[in-house]
């Protein structure tokens, strides 16, 4: 088993990235007190400047190590540069003592509760990615252990009944394909995670043509769903966006999916693509029953429970492929939404068209 990190590593964690950050900002710092000397000749200046520094170094480094280094260093650079008498460190001067250990407990101060914020959000992210990971966990065990067992119970009957109907035979083998094909469904997603790891998971994305996307995702859908006529709508210009072609098909392929099996009455799906500023928006609608106000606002985090999909069939879960819709979309750069309509509902999500320039 792999031994937790000491508390002197955890809190007090030494990287060479940050030793170079806290040397340029402390450096910056005695520059910009350099410059106001030359300018004013009163002392005043050098405390502020160094207390900035302090916070600074303790935003953009780990743990509490070089904020309170910096707060010795700039109570220290303060005293022997940048007060009189100048290169000698003199703390018996009148007021002094006083005036520096404040400064001091003030750096400190903000070094730990910076650091102390810093921990708290880096908690908060574990935690809710963890979040993530249990609904996930939960919609799985329970959604696949139901179609597992229609699928034994089926040819259980078909392999016991040698007597039966071929037409009976017909509806459980019928019944079989439906539940295998929602458990490969079903991987696919749990796929597509495992590959995008979060939501800040770094992709590998490329410059793709929507339209042949589109017309991909819609081709897979009347294999599966010849009756449902499905409608592809793109711009006449070609329209390239920074994507991973898989995991964006999957996301066409989960809202086209849920369009039928959760639509109830849909009898048409129109799949869109445009232009929309800077980004690319993709959209499917159907002309099914809606979204229920109470779904609406726990739809896409996984939570969503079987009695309270349109479908009920205690099955096929809609809250988990979006779940897993958004995390990719996210992974993407860009952001996703889901509304009624006066007839059916409309399920879309924006993909920047630039990429972000690198840090």
């Amino acid at each position: 088993m792999a031994q937790k990190p000491s508390l002197a590593a955890r809190w007090f964690p030494f990287s060479w990235r940050d030793l170079l950050v806290s040397a340029v900002i402390l450096s910056c710092a005695i520059g910009l007190c350099s410059l106001l000397r030359l300018a004013d000749s009163s002392d005043g200046f050098a405390s502020p400047v160094f207390v900035l520094a302090v916070l600074l170094i303790s935003r953009l480094t780990t743990g509490y190590l070089f904020g309170l280094i910096a707060s010795v260093l700039g109570v220290i650079c303060v005293n022997f540069v940048f007060t009189y008498p100048y290169w000698a460190v003199n703390f018996t001067i009148s007021g002094y003592p006083l005036t520096f250990l404040t400064f001091l407990m003030v750096s400190v101060i903000t070094g730990t509760l910076t650091a102390q914020a810093k921990q708290q959000e880096r908690l908060r992210a574990e935690n809710e990615k963890e979040k993530m990971r249990a609904n996930l966990l939960r919609s799985v065990s329970h959604d696949i252990r139901t179609p597992l067992t229609a699928i034994l119970g089926a040819t259980s009957a078909v392999l016991e009944n040698p007597q039966m109907s071929p037409s009976d035979r017909q509806v459980l083998l019928e019944d079989v394909r439906d539940d295998a094909q929602w458990l490969i469904q079903v991987v696919e997603n749990l796929l597509s995670i495992t590959r995008i790891g979060g939501d800040q998971a770094r992709i590998s994305k490329g410059p793709e043509a929507a339209e042949e996307i589109l017309a991909e995702a819609a081709r897979k859908f009347r294999r599966r769903f010849p009756s449902v006529p499905v409608s592809v709508s793109a711009p006449e210009s070609l329209l390239l966006v920074p994507m991973d072609p898989i995991l964006i098909g999957q996301v066409l392929s989960n809202l086209l999916e849920n369009a039928v099996l959760h639509g109830e009455t849909t009898t048409l799906i129109r799949l869109s693509v445009r232009q929309s500023g800077s980004f690319a928006r993709f959209s499917v609608q159907d002309n099914g029953q809606g979204i229920s106000e109470k779904a609406l606002s726990t739809l896409f985090d996984g939570t969503l429970k079987h009695s309270e999909t349109p479908s009920g069939d205690g099955k096929r879960n809609m809250g988990l492929g979006l779940s897993v819709c958004l995390a990719i979309v996210r992974a993407h750069g860009g952001t996703m939404e889901a509304h009624n309509l006066k007839t059916g509902a409309e399920f879309s999500f924006q993909l920047p068209l630039y990429e972000e320039e690198s840090k």
